[in-house]
């Protein structure tokens, strides 16, 4: 019988941004989760790119779904420090 790991609250798989400033015509978003790929690896999936047109995509592999949990965390954080907000 298989079990799916239970994902706790307090680590968010999905992470939606933007920053929106009129007075330099910026308006941008920033996406990221995480999920499993067909091989069953925990991998990071950010989106970027200006709001109302398609973005960028990029995916990171990694070795377990805790490691690429704490990649999502930093990145938000980072993000949240340039002036993105959830």
């Amino acid at each position: 019988m298989y079990h799916s790991p239970i994902q706790l609250d307090d680590f968010p798989t999905d992470v939606q941004m933007r920053r929106i400033d009129p007075a330099r015509n910026m308006r941008r978003f920033y996406r990221q989760s995480v999920q499993r790929d067909l091989f069953g690896r925990a991998c990071l999936v950010r989106e970027w790119g200006r709001i109302g047109f398609r973005g960028q995509m990029m995916v990171e592999t990694h070795s377990d779904e805790g490691k690429a949990i704490t990649a999502l965390m930093k990145l938000a954080a980072a993000k949240k420090r340039r002036g993105y907000i959830a």
